[in-house]
């Protein structure tokens, strides 16, 4: 793991939780950059660039979630998603 490290608690405030739709937006955010992202939820691990794997986390209604990524970007990539929770985890183009 070479280059910069960057981690923020994110809380999900979506009624239904980190669901199929909301997932699939921090996916592709997280696909924008270089760095390696994870996402940690009650002691499992997913990568933030597979929905499936955010999805296998069952991340509940009003739950909070770490992102810790690393590598040239890690900083971007994890304010990028902070930003994206930040306006209810809705990707470009969603109302």
């Amino acid at each position: 793991m070479e280059g910069e490290r960057a981690t923020t608690d994110i809380a999900i405030n979506l009624p239904t939780g980190l669901h199929a739709r909301p997932a699939a937006a921090f996916a592709r955010t997280a696909a924008r950059f270089r760095a390696q992202v994870r996402l940690k939820h009650r002691g499992h691990e997913a990568d933030a660039k597979s929905v499936l794997e955010m999805l296998a986390l069952g991340v509940e209604a009003g739950a909070t979630v770490r992102v810790e990524a690393w590598g040239e970007d890690a900083a971007e990539a994890v304010s990028a998603l902070a930003a994206l929770a930040g306006c209810g985890l809705r990707g470009e183009g969603e109302a």
